[in-house]
């Protein structure tokens, strides 16, 4: 199986040396709110992506462990260094450490599992990204974070995803970057356009579409995907752009939405509760679904439906 799948397109805009900030797009999304309830302990998010900087001082100490599917040092599976820096702004995002340094992210508590499938160039092959949904799966993870893709839709891939979800693993994709702006027209990235996955387009800072955004009916919600911080090589930082920025935080917000579901029940959901319970945090922007799906993620929202629930029945009950 020769195929390739790629990264998704990305643009970086800016490394940095030193921060000490709460991103912006993990605000966005409110996850300091959340933070007072949980911060995603005890919930293994599996990263599919170009490897991860192990030794980052904002992520060493959330990774429990990795597999390298590539070539790169010469396919060496206990070798899951990241040469690209993709990767590593990836799981910044989800899970940077809170450590009054660096970055913070959407989940700074959850366990991230480094699965290399894309290679210093940020390219890959099919049975890589099989290879590694089924250590994911093995290692019993809870979600995994996917911000590649390629135009083919490959029926083993689809496969082996339909098989993580039976297995109530939340599978989370980028949507891609082929997108024109426009609700009218379609463009398809795999496996993002799987049904089966929670496919994530993306916003700027101000809550518009990002232009480059792809759209289509399986789009389920949009994150901030423009001029992104986050972890990047060399214990430095980066700012990046692309729906590759954007499905980070949905993979984050769904560490937290777990945590607290599993609170709040007493058991574990399965993928279409927790997939709800995602939906039931979103707000609508405005635009086509095509572009938004349901909206974009915020995690407040049924807190503050409740709050306003109440706040119209005292005013009745007056």
């Amino acid at each position: 199986m020769e195929r390739k799948v790629r990264l998704i397109p990305y643009q970086v805009m800016a490394e940095v040396e030193e921060v000490t900030e709460v991103p912006k797009g993990v605000e966005m999304i409110q996850s300091p709110k959340v933070w007072e309830k949980t911060k995603g302990k005890g919930i293994t998010i599996a990263i599919l992506d170009t490897g991860c900087d192990l030794t980052h001082p904002d992520l060493k100490q959330r990774i429990i462990g990795g597999c390298n599917f590539t070539n790169d040092d010469k396919g060496n599976k206990t070798i899951y260094k990241d040469y690209n820096g993709h990767g590593t702004h990836v799981a910044g995002t989800i899970a940077a450490t809170a450590n009054q340094q660096g970055v913070v992210g959407v989940a700074p508590e959850a366990n991230l599992l480094i699965v290399k499938v894309l290679d210093k160039n940020g390219s890959g092959q099919y049975d890589w990204i099989i290879n590694g949904i089924n250590y994911a799966i093995e290692q019993k993870a809870d979600i995994i974070s996917m911000s590649l893709g390629g135009p083919e839709d490959v029926p083993e891939l689809h496969e082996v995803i339909q098989k993580a979800v039976a297995n109530n693993i939340l599978v989370v994709c980028a949507a891609g970057n082929e997108g024109d702006g426009q609700g009218s027209t379609d463009e398809f990235d795999f496996p993002g356009s799987y049904n089966e996955v929670i496919s994530v387009g993306a916003i700027n800072l101000e809550r518009h579409i990002s232009d480059f955004s792809n759209s289509n009916k399986e789009v389920d919600v949009v994150a901030p995907g423009e001029n992104i911080l986050s972890t990047y090589l060399k214990g430095k930082y980066a700012r990046l752009s692309g729906t590759s920025m954007a499905t980070p935080h949905v993979s984050g917000a769904l560490a937290l939405i777990k945590s607290l579901s599993n609170q709040a029940f007493e058991r574990n959901l399965s993928e279409p509760e927790l997939y709800a319970q995602l939906i039931r945090r979103t707000v609508p922007l405005g635009y086509s679904p095509k572009l938004e799906g349901n909206g974009m993620v915020y995690l407040t929202a049924v807190d503050y439906l409740v709050n306003v629930f109440n706040e119209t029945t005292n005013v009745v009950n007056v």
